[in-house]
């Protein structure tokens, strides 16, 4: 009986970042693979730190359809919205190539929303708010793409472990053991409610002993402060205008107005995309 075969897509999260086992990552996707069915699974993360939708798109699909899985992930978004290239429109349309291309193959989707990363590295409210939107933008994007396609959708954007200090590591972007465990654990009981994952849970608990605080600061002013440089240098600039639009309307008491054209914009985005053919009643 041929194994089950997962293969996990996207950036940094699904690469592992911030669960390091020994010289390289782990993280969630290979927690989750160990439980999906009561046999040794074959895994493959071809997820890579700083992977945008189109380097999902362009590369990293390809090497996952020649896979042939019976489950794949695809979450990816967060390095989008931290360029300044940020296009709503060309996300979506990368993702549902990608969902459908995999889902045209009869390969289980898992996806998941995300939190913020302005939230998470605490920015100030000015230059938060606009991350922010853009956030919840790909997030809806995401929704409404898991939705057509049948995805096992993770609302990973929710809940009381985005608060507890204890999930995440030093950069604030990305989870420790703890919290990719937490959402190992997530997807698995999402996948056992539908009789999709058969083997056991991922433990809850750590591996290994969580890094001392001296640990993740220097891992912060080394590693980790090259790492946000890298995703955010070209955004800066224009976070700065976005910061002041959000001043503007904010004295105006207009800000509703962003909310709003960022409604908008998700509306176009997807009623730009192809309506999938469905296969005619019998």
């Amino acid at each position: 009986m041929r194994r089950v075969r997962f293969v996990a897509l996207g950036d940094s999260l699904t690469e592992g970042v911030g669960d390091p086992l020994g010289k390289e990552w782990r993280g969630w996707a290979a927690l989750l693979a160990a439980g999906l069915a009561e046999e040794p699974v074959e895994f493959t993360n071809l997820a890579r730190s700083g992977a945008q939708t189109r380097d999902v798109a362009e590369r990293q699909l390809p090497a996952g359809i020649a896979l042939r899985p019976d489950v794949v992930s695809v979450v990816v978004g967060v390095n989008d919205t931290l360029r300044r290239t940020f296009d709503l429109g060309a996300v979506a349309a990368r993702l549902d190539t990608v969902y459908g291309a995999f889902t045209g193959r009869g390969a289980l989707l898992l996806t998941a929303c995300l939190p913020d990363p302005g939230a998470m590295l605490g920015l100030p409210g000015v230059l938060a708010r606009p991350l922010a939107r853009r956030q919840r933008a790909v997030n809806a994007v995401v929704h409404a793409l898991s939705d057509r396609y049948g995805a096992v959708h993770l609302h990973a954007r929710e809940g009381d472990w985005i608060r507890d200090r204890a999930m995440w590591s030093a950069d604030r972007l990305h989870p420790g053991e703890l919290g990719h465990r937490q959402l190992a654990l997530r997807f698995h009981a999402l996948l056992a409610e539908r009789g999709d994952a058969t083997g056991p849970a991922p433990s809850p608990d750590n591996e290994f002993p969580a890094p001392s605080r001296s640990a993740n600061l220097w891992w912060l002013a080394t590693a980790g402060t090259g790492w946000v440089a890298r995703r955010c240098t070209d955004l800066l600039p224009q976070l700065v205008t976005l910061a002041a639009d959000e001043l503007r309307h904010h004295a105006r008491g207009t800000s509703a107005r962003l909310d709003l054209r960022t409604s908008a914009a998700v509306s176009a985005a997807l009623a730009a995309l192809a309506t999938p053919e469905r296969p005619e009643a019998a």
